[in-house]
């Protein structure tokens, strides 16, 4: 059974039909797992092997192609008539003798497109090198296109049914984070921290589930906060020591990820304080300014203004547009707040905004998921935008 309805489904691939035929793309090859659900519903940890979704122009709905075994998997969560789900023998599985494009390759000649324009999407995380020469060798006659990000920007903007979706991925995300605050404390070692949050992101709330983050946690200490992207170890939390928390809750592939700081002690570094102040006066600022009809570049100059009057900057981005995905990445690789990015908003775009100051040997973390609204914005979760100190 889908999560969307079928008329959801037509929708999009419709929008994805028109993309491909502005870029003379008679095929299109998606091998990226959340462009495969997307498309179809398809939602499986089955992305370990080559598997595609493949979009014809010629076709009214899609092909779904991956391993045999997970062919079941295709008729429990897609919409695609019995026709269209087709898996491969198992002998191509993890082997120099032959490979999956190999298949796929054939499927696509057997139905008359193998001299066709065909679009790959040649910077998925899961469409290798090797993927790519196989999927030549077996269409000899087909022109190849880049097609990277093209359903990707087709996800930008989302429907009402999926912003239900990311709203309770928000009430998630407030229950991930509170656990994850109430669970610091001296003594406590980082994984049995971490243990909790990952139960909080499973259990949800009381009405809906949740589901496994893209992302696993993020929670590094004390000097090691000056570095993003940082996990966890055995070691237990110690007094007057700074812990980032950058979290995130998920709901059928939909994500929420929030980041915050916390300071487990009475005397936090003045230092800290000070950033954390401009910090979080900066996101208040920078979620306020947010309008539809802005470009990305604009918002983040909101933030840069702001910021060069303390004489403080970041030079990284702050934020990207984010929402259904799979590991190992939340985010949809297309919009960034950034200088020149030129991206106008639009009402039901969704961004991870993540204000990380990453300093010389401590740093400060406070993050909001929003989507664009009618007037502004409207952010998934309600944690308060503060250093949070744990006397």
């Amino acid at each position: 059974m889908t999560l969307f309805d079928e008329s959801e489904y037509l929708e999009r691939l419709g929008k994805t039909k028109t993309r491909m035929a502005d870029a003379g793309i008679d095929v299109l090859v998606a091998s990226d797992p959340a462009n495969m659900n997307y498309l179809t519903g398809y939602d499986g940890w089955s992305f370990y092997v080559p598997q595609c979704v493949v979009v014809s122009l010629d076709a009214d709905t899609p092909l779904w192609i991956g391993r045999g075994m997970d062919v079941a998997g295709a008729r429990h969560t897609t919409f695609l008539p019995e026709a269209d789900i087709i898996g491969y023998p198992d002998h191509y599985v993890q082997t120099l003798a032959r490979h999956p494009m190999n298949f796929v390759g054939d499927m696509i000649a057997e139905r008359g497109w193998g001299a066709k324009t065909v679009g790959v999407e040649m910077d998925a995380y899961y469409f290798s090198a090797r993927a790519y020469a196989e999927l030549q060798k077996h269409l000899p006659n087909a022109r190849f296109a880049n097609a990277d990000l093209l359903v990707n920007w087709v996800r930008l903007i989302k429907s009402d049914a999926e912003i239900v979706i990311m709203r309770q991925a928000g009430q998630i995300a407030n229950r991930v984070m509170t656990t994850a605050i109430d669970r610091l404390e001296p003594g406590v070692r980082e994984c049995d921290a971490v243990a909790a949050v990952y139960q909080a992101q499973m259990s949800g709330t009381e009405a809906f589930g949740g589901d496994y983050p893209a992302i696993v946690p993020m929670m590094p200490t004390g000097e090691k906060t000056s570095a993003p992207h940082l996990t966890w170890t055995d070691a237990p939390y110690e007094n007057e020591q700074m812990v980032n928390l950058e979290l995130a809750a998920c709901r059928h592939r939909y994500h929420c990820p929030i980041a915050r700081t916390a300071y487990l002690g009475k005397n936090p570094p003045a230092k800290l304080v000070e950033l954390a102040a401009h910090t979080v006066e900066g996101l208040d600022l920078t979620l306020a300014a947010i309008k539809p009809g802005m470009r990305a570049e604009a918002v983040e100059q909101v933030w840069r203004k702001h910021m060069a009057k303390v004489g403080l900057e970041k030079e990284s981005r702050i934020g990207y547009a984010m929402g259904l995905n799979y590991p190992p990445d939340w985010g949809e690789h297309t919009a960034s707040l950034r200088p020149g990015d030129q991206t106008v908003l639009e009402p039901n775009m969704t961004f991870h905004m993540i204000l990380g100051m990453w300093m010389d040997d401590y740093g400060f973390e406070c993050s909001e998921s929003f989507r664009v609204s009618g007037d502004g914005c409207e952010t998934f979760a309600d944690v308060p935008r503060k250093l949070f100190v744990k006397a």
